[in-house]
């Protein structure tokens, strides 16, 4: 395995993308109470902060065997993240530019390897943001749009092609880094694999989002409908025994989180034959994505026509699309597994995180 120059790179292009996703919101947050749509502004920013409280607790969590009052200052104003961009880029600058020729083979492939645990650790903390605030801001931003009760401004499509960019680029560089750092697990290529893959979740993901935004113009109950999936979803999860912190508190803190991220795209978090499960996820996310925009026309049909056609168009062809490329992403592209007898896991076990959080990266 190497950390390539390139993947560093990457990584500042995604901090920035990071940041430009919280300075959109906040910006956008403002801009309703200053319009004194205080509902939407206080929804704005309760989403931002509740991804950032999230991300910042698993950080400082991992972050326990290293702690010191300087850590613990960062992460109280939010700055986890931003923390683990900093040492992610320091020490690959290190390893890529300054080291890459004074150290043996097997050295090397430690540092390369501990580079992408670190890179891991980061991007599940990105998808843990991602589903806990772009995903919700761009269903939020959505249903505003299509309510039509305020002139929309470049500000608001801004916010929610950030939130759209940040879903997708989270999950692919969360997939390629987890099944980098994992030994028993092949690693995925890049190329149709991945665009495959991109397109399977983007199009399901934004299918969904559009179902639910249908939804709630139909009825603001809609949100309580949302709130018992949410539970169940979390339920399911228990149900599973998830190990993927040390600590009690912790791990029903994650599956709080993945009762979320299963709201929006599946999530497969103990590494199980999932096929039955997968079938009955997208069996249920098919129905749902065929039953708003019947509803919305009967039971609403004085909506904008054009509007409904536009959206009908996207979330039907979404979701044909979507389930297209997952069924050809598995039967033909997914990577096979070094070992046999276990199945892909999107959740990292916490064997697997104690051994990456215990390792300490060797200085140059």
């Amino acid at each position: 395995l190497t950390y390539t120059k390139l993947r560093w790179f990457l990584t500042i292009a995604g901090m920035f993308l990071y940041a430009g996703d919280i300075v959109t919101d906040i910006s956008l947050t403002l801009t309703f109470y200053q319009e004194e749509h205080h509902l939407w502004a206080g929804l704005t920013l309760g989403f931002i902060v509740l991804g950032l409280l999230v991300s910042q607790i698993f950080s400082y969590a991992w972050f326990w065997d290293d702690m010191n009052d300087f850590l613990i200052t960062l992460h109280t104003f939010g700055l986890g993240v931003f923390i683990r961009y900093y040492q992610l880029l320091k020490k690959g600058f290190a390893v890529l530019w300054i080291t890459s020729h004074m150290h043996t083979e097997e050295e090397r492939r430690e540092k390369h390897q501990k580079l992408f645990c670190m890179a891991t650790d980061l991007s599940m903390l990105k998808m843990f943001e991602t589903f806990l605030e772009s995903a919700p801001q761009l269903l939020l931003q959505v249903y505003i749009v299509l309510l039509g009760h305020r002139k929309n401004s470049i500000l608001q499509y801004l916010s929610m092609a950030f939130s759209f960019i940040s879903i997708a680029w989270s999950l692919v560089d969360y997939r390629r880094c987890l099944r980098r750092s994992l030994p028993h697990i092949s690693e995925m290529p890049s190329g149709l694999p991945t665009v495959i893959y991109l397109l399977y979740k983007l199009c399901t993901i934004t299918s969904l989002i559009l179902s639910y935004s249908l939804f709630l113009i139909l009825s603001a109950y809609t949100t309580v409908a949302l709130s018992i999936v949410w539970l169940l979803m979390t339920m399911w999860t228990n149900i599973l025994q998830t190990n993927f912190c040390s600590s009690k508190v912790l791990e029903a803190l994650y599956r709080l989180v993945v009762g979320v991220i299963l709201m929006f795209t599946f999530f497969n978090v103990k590494g199980h034959d999932t096929k039955v499960a997968m079938r009955i996820y997208y069996s249920t996310f098919t129905l749902l994505n065929v039953a708003s925009p019947i509803l919305l026309a009967v039971l609403m049909p004085q909506f904008n026509e054009n509007t409904i056609l536009v959206v009908d168009i996207l979330i039907l062809g979404g979701m044909f699309l979507g389930l297209l490329c997952l069924v050809l992403y598995y039967m033909r592209l997914h990577p096979t597994t070094k070992l046999p007898d276990t199945d892909e896991v999107d959740g990292l076990s916490k064997e697997n995180n104690s051994m990456r959080r215990m390792r300490t990266f060797v200085q140059p």
